[in-house]
C-alpha cells in the first residue's frame, strides 16, 4: 500500500503537519505505510481550546447525559469494528489480540456509560455522608465533587492503541473533563482511525477530545493546575515527565502506570494430573504469546514450587511447541510479530541480558520458522522461557524486562517464599495465584497484596468464567505500586472521580439542601397538602415533606407481627428473659415499626407511583415500647433520572425518600431511605 500522511486533529479541525516526520511499517512485512508527525502544532492553543470550548461544554452535561453520550459512542464504535480490524492486522496482532485491544476499549466505554446509575442526574456529586458539626444540627459539613476545569492529557503505549485510549478517554468523559491523546507514534495509525470516526459520530460536545499523533514534546510546558496527565509506557519515561517543573510548580496529579514483572505462582498444593495444573499451563502460555507478550500486565516470572520444575518446564513446552508463528491472516497462526523492529531489536537486547544469569530452556531466538512472511523483514521473535535455578541471587529476573514473549522459571519452596519472590518485582501491576486450597490463596493474598494492583486467584471453579491474569477490568483498578508506577486507572466511580475536584462544604442543612439538590437532615421542610405519592416525578421537589397521622403501639401489634412474620425473638415475646439486656420490656420489631410506617405514608390508590424500588438505608435508633406513639415525616431526598430502554418502555425516574419515624416525644425511633419508581408526566 502506499505511504499515508496521518493527520492530527486539534482545535476542531484536521491538520497535517508540515513535515512527514516518522515513518511506520507493517510489522509482518516491514514495508512502510504511515508518516506521522505534530510539526506546526500549538499546543498551548491546543489546552486552551479544550479548557474554553470542550471543559464548558461538559461540564454543562449530567453525570446521565454523559453516561447516555458514551454509550451511544461505543454504539458506533461497535458497528465499524470491522474496520479496525483490518488496520490492527498492519501492528502483528491476531484477531483475538485485535479482540481484546478493539472490543475490549469499546467495552469500556460501555462500563463507564453504566456508571451513571451510581450518579445522580447533575453536574456534580456529592460524596459520603453529612459530618454533624454541632450540637442541634443546624451547622453541618459535607464534600461535593466537581469536575476540574482543565484538560486530561493521556500519553499512550504503543501497545493497545485502541484500548489504551479507549478506557481513559471513557473516564475523564463521564467526569465532564475534556482530553487530549498522544497515542504511541508506533501504532498511532490505528488510533487515529477509531478516533476519526468518533469525530464523525458527532457525538460529542465540540473540544472534548484532540488528538496528536506524532511528537507531544513541550505539551508539559504548557499544563495548569487543574490539568490531569497520565502516562503508560516504560517507568523510566514516565519518571521524567512526572519531575516535569510544572507537574510540581502546578500541583498537576500525575498517573502513572508503568510496565512491570508481573508473576503467576502455582500453589504448593497443585500437582499434575489435577485441573489447576493445566489452568496454569494455559495462563502462563497464553500470557506470553498473546500481543506477542506485548502487554504491560504479561506474565514475565513463573513461580513454581521447586519439585514441580521439570513437570511445568515440559507441560509449557510441548504447549508453546504447538504456537505457530507467523503472518496473521494465515489460517493457524496463533502469534504475530511484535509491534515493528525497533521493538523486536529491543526485546533481542533485553534477551540477551537475561541470558548472562539465566538459561533459555524453550525456545531458540535465532531459529525458529514463521508461516507466510519473512522472519528478517518482519518484527518476529519466537517464546523464550528461561529457567533461574538460583532467584535469591541472580536477581536479574526481578529486575530487567523484556517486553514481548519471553518469561523465566522460577522455583520456590513454601509459600512465604512464594510471597517474598512475587514481592522482589518491586511494585507489579498484577500477580496470579493458581491454588485449590483457600487457605494458601489468603496466605498469598494479604502477603503479596501490598506490592501488586491486583491479584487474580484461580482455581477450576472460576477459570472457566475468569477473565484471566492479563485482563484489567473497567470496574476495578488498574495500576500498582513501585515500578509499577504508583497509579490507578479505570476502578469504576473511583477513576471517575481522579477527574473531580473533593471540597468540604459547610452550612446549614437548608443551605446545603440547596446547594446539593439532596435533603439534608434538619433541613427545612415543605409539608404538602397534596399526597406526594399523587404526584409525578416533574411535580416532586426536595424538601417536600408528608407529615402522617399517629399510631399507638400496643401488645397486640407485636404478637400479631410475630404471627405474621415468624419473628419471635424472645425481646418481643418473652418478657421473662430480658434480664440482663437494654430493653425494659416486650419491644416492638424494628421491621413493624417500618412496616406500620408504611402503613401510615401510602396512598393505596392508583397514581404515579409504579412500585418500591427498595431501601438504601435504614437504622432502629430507639426501642418503641407498648404504649408509645410513633408519627412518620416522608420527605422527597432525591430525584434520579432514568433512561428510557425503549420506545414502549414507560418514562420514570427513581425518587429517594426519607422515612423519619419519631415518638411521642419528637425523637426519632427510626429512619430508612426508600426509594420508588415514579412515572413521567411527558412520556416522550
Amino acid at each position: 500500500m502506499s505511504v499515508t500522511q496521518l493527520k492530527n486533529y486539534a482545535e476542531g479541525k484536521w491538520v497535517t503537519a508540515k513535515k512527514e516526520g516518522d515513518i511506520l511499517y507493517n510489522a509482518i512485512t516491514g514495508n512502510a505505510i504511515y508518516t506521522a508527525s505534530s510539526e506546526g502544532l500549538d499546543f498551548g492553543a491546543m489546552m486552551q481550546y479544550a479548557r474554553k470550548v470542550g471543559g464548558p461544554a461538559l461540564r454543562k452535561l449530567t453525570f446521565q447525559e454523559r453516561g447516555r453520550m458514551l454509550k451511544a459512542l461505543a454504539m458506533h464504535l461497535l458497528d465499524k469494528k470491522e474496520d479496525f480490524y483490518k488496520i490492527s492486522a498492519y501492528t502483528g496482532a491476531t484477531r483475538i489480540d485485535s479482540w481484546v485491544d478493539i472490543e475490549g476499549g469499546i467495552g469500556n466505554l460501555f462500563a463507564n456509560a453504566s456508571l451513571c446509575r451510581q450518579f445522580p442526574n447533575e453536574t456534580f456529586y456529592v460524596d459520603g455522608e453529612a459530618a454533624k458539626l454541632s450540637k442541634n444540627g443546624t451547622f453541618i459539613g459535607h464534600h461535593i465533587m466537581v469536575p476540574r476545569e482543565g484538560v486530561a492529557i493521556h500519553i499512550n503505549a504503543f501497545n493497545f492503541p485502541v484500548w489504551g485510549m479507549l478506557e481513559k478517554i471513557a473516564v475523564n468523559l463521564m467526569a465532564g473533563v475534556p482530553a487530549i491523546v498522544k497515542p504511541a507514534t508506533l501504532t498511532s495509525y490505528l488510533t487515529e482511525a477509531v478516533f476519526a470516526e468518533i469525530i464523525k459520530s458527532n457525538i460529542l460536545p465540540e473540544g472534548s477530545l484532540q488528538l496528536i499523533c506524532g511528537s507531544a514534546r513541550g505539551i508539559l510546558d504548557t499544563i495548569e493546575t487543574q490539568d490531569v496527565v497520565t502516562f503508560t509506557g516504560s517507568a523510566e519515561t514516565g519518571r521524567k515527565l512526572k519531575s516535569h517543573p510544572r507537574i510540581v510548580s502546578e500541583g498537576v496529579p500525575f498517573n502513572l502506570e508503568a510496565d512491570s514483572l508481573n508473576c503467576c505462582v502455582l500453589g504448593p498444593d497443585v500437582a499434575p494430573g489435577m485441573p489447576e495444573f493445566d489452568i496454569f499451563i494455559k495462563e502462563v502460555v497464553r500470557e506470553v504469546t498473546t500481543k506477542a507478550g506485548q502487554k504491560c500486565t504479561a506474565i514475565r516470572r513463573i513461580i513454581v514450587p521447586a519439585d514441580k520444575i521439570e513437570d511445568v518446564q515440559i507441560a509449557l513446552g510441548k504447549r508453546i511447541k504447538s504456537t505457530t508463528l507467523g503472518d496473521p491472516s494465515v489460517e493457524g497462526v496463533r502469534m504475530g510479530p511484535l509491534a515493528g523492529i525497533s521493538q523486536r531489536n529491543e526485546v533481542r537486547e533485553r534477551v540477551q541480558q537475561l541470558a548472562k544469569t539465566q538459561d533459555i530452556v524453550i525456545g531458540d531466538i535465532d531459529h525458529f520458522e514463521v508461516i507466510g512472511a519473512d522472519k528478517e523483514k518482519g518484527a518476529f521473535l519466537p517464546p523464550l522461557i528461561f529457567l533461574n535455578t538460583d532467584p535469591f541471587v541472580q536477581t536479574d529476573c526481578h529486575n530487567i524486562e523484556a517486553f514481548g514473549p519471553v518469561s523465566t522459571i522460577i522455583p520456590y519452596t513454601g509459600i512465604q517464599e512464594a510471597i517474598e519472590l512475587a514481592k522482589m518485582g518491586k511494585g507489579s501491576l498484577v500477580a496470579s495465584l493458581v491454588t485449590q486450597d483457600d487457605s494458601i490463596a489468603k496466605e498469598f493474598v494479604l502477603g503479596a497484596a501490598s506490592m501488586h494492583g491486583r491479584i487474580l486467584v484461580l482455581n477450576n471453579d472460576c477459570a472457566k468464567e475468569s477473565t484471566g491474569h492479563g485482563s484489567p477490568m473497567p470496574l476495578l483498578v488498574h495500576g500498582g505500586p513501585g515500578r509499577a508506577g504508583g497509579g490507578e486507572e479505570m476502578g469504576g466511580k473511583r477513576g471517575v472521580l481522579h477527574y473531580m475536584q473533593r471540597t468540604a462544604i459547610q452550612g446549614s442543612p437548608t443551605t446545603l439542601t440547596h446547594i446539593f439538590n439532596i435533603y439534608q437532615q434538619g433541613g427545612k421542610q415543605t409539608e404538602t397538602t397534596i399526597h406526594p405519592f399523587k404526584k409525578y416525578f416533574e411535580e416532586l421537589q426536595v424538601g417536600d415533606t408528608l407529615i402522617t397521622a399517629k399510631h399507638t403501639v400496643t401488645e397486640a401489634d407485636i404478637t400479631n407481627f410475630a404471627n405474621v412474620s415468624g419473628d419471635n425473638f424472645y425481646a418481643h415475646m418473652d418478657a421473662t428473659s430480658l434480664e440482663g439486656t437494654i430493653f425494659e420490656g416486650r419491644v416492638a420489631h424494628g421491621y413493624f415499626i417500618l412496616s406500620k410506617a408504611a402503613g401510615l405514608f401510602v396512598d393505596a390508590k392508583k397514581g404515579p407511583v409504579l412500585l418500591n424500588y427498595g431501601i438504601d438505608e435504614c437504622r432502629f435508633t430507639k426501642p418503641v415500647y407498648p404504649g408509645m406513639t410513633i408519627g412518620v415525616k416522608l420527605t422527597v431526598k432525591e430525584k434520579v433520572d432514568q433512561e428510557k430502554r425503549s420506545e414502549e418502555d414507560i418514562a420514570k425516574g427513581i425518587v429517594k425518600w426519607l422515612v423519619d419515624v419519631y415518638d411521642q416525644t419528637g425523637e426519632t425511633v427510626a429512619i430508612a431511605t426508600i426509594l420508588t419508581m415514579v412515572k413521567k408526566i411527558d412520556q416522550n
